[in-house]
């Protein structure tokens, strides 16, 4: 069975739209739990908070690896505190509270509740690290200061080298991420991405977020940028995947402009293995 629901996110209104040829049990699935998409309520500010890269470091590790080590500076903003409008938002929330998410290359983040971290890469590779601080609640904090981007390389030896800062426009997936289990964690479920060096608007480049899943074929056009809560999500595995897209919808070329993910929504936890 599949689900076509498309999306415009920006100033616009929300629209859906069916095939006709669809059958009447594809019908029965696509208005019994209709996906929405809405934009979260407004969320605590923190003025002047700012995350900067401190110390990089590394260690040779055998011979195709390092330990590289990050510390970030943070000002202005408390780790570990949990965000003050944490439960009125309804949503998965972090236990130790507000964090930072270090994004590399890509890849699924790491929530950091202290300002470090250590990772193992390979020799003569390249790489780009998102950072940003996190609400408690995985909600980006997207003020001037509060992210950055670190372009480096780990050379043949195993040491680290900055190199020039990255000019082209960039999108970096965020939520949602992992396993979600139960009501209060899967009726809200967090929509949030970062973008560098670009912005988005009805008229210019916008993000295009396509979700696959059970009974779920869905195309969402994002031109605002800003968080959303994702309802009426079946349950399940599932996958996004996110571009960045000029004005015609055509992808924008560049090492980080297109990503995919999958993560699980569960009714409950799953029963142990006998």
């Amino acid at each position: 069975m599949k689900k076509l629901l498309t999306v415009m996110v920006g100033s616009s209104l929300l629209f859906t739209a069916c095939n006709d040829n669809t059958t009447q049990e594809e019908e029965t699935v696509m208005t019994a739990a209709p996906i929405s998409i809405n934009q979260v309520s407004a969320s605590p500010e923190f003025e002047g908070a700012q995350i900067a890269i401190g110390k990089v470091t590394s260690t040779p590790e055998g011979d195709n690896n390092a330990i590289v080590s990050f510390q970030f500076d943070v000002k202005n903003y408390e780790l570990m505190n949990q965000t003050n409008d944490a439960e009125a938002k309804m949503c998965a929330n972090s236990e130790k509270g507000q964090h930072i998410h270090f994004i590399l290359d890509n890849e699924p983040y790491a929530a950091l509740y202290k300002p470090e971290h250590q990772v193992t890469l390979a020799k003569n590779s390249e790489h780009y690290l998102l950072a940003f601080l996190s609400r408690s609640y995985h909600e980006s904090i997207k003020t001037k200061g509060a992210s950055l981007v670190y372009h480096f390389k780990v050379d043949e030896n195993g040491t680290i080298q900055e190199l020039d800062p990255p000019t082209e426009p960039m999108l970096f997936y965020s939520r949602p991420k992992g396993t979600y289990v139960g009501q209060n964690n899967t009726d809200n479920l967090l929509f949030d991405f970062f973008l560098w060096n670009t912005e988005i608007s009805e008229d210019g480049n916008h993000v295009m977020a396509h979700i696959k899943g059970n009974a779920v074929d869905t195309t969402i056009v994002v031109t605002n940028w800003k968080s959303y809560f994702l309802n009426n999500m079946p349950l399940g595995e599932q996958t996004i995947e996110l571009t960045l897209v000029d004005k015609d919808g055509n992808k924008i070329e560049g090492a980080m402009t297109n990503v995919t993910r999958a993560y699980t929504l569960a009714a409950e936890e799953p029963l142990p293995a006998e």
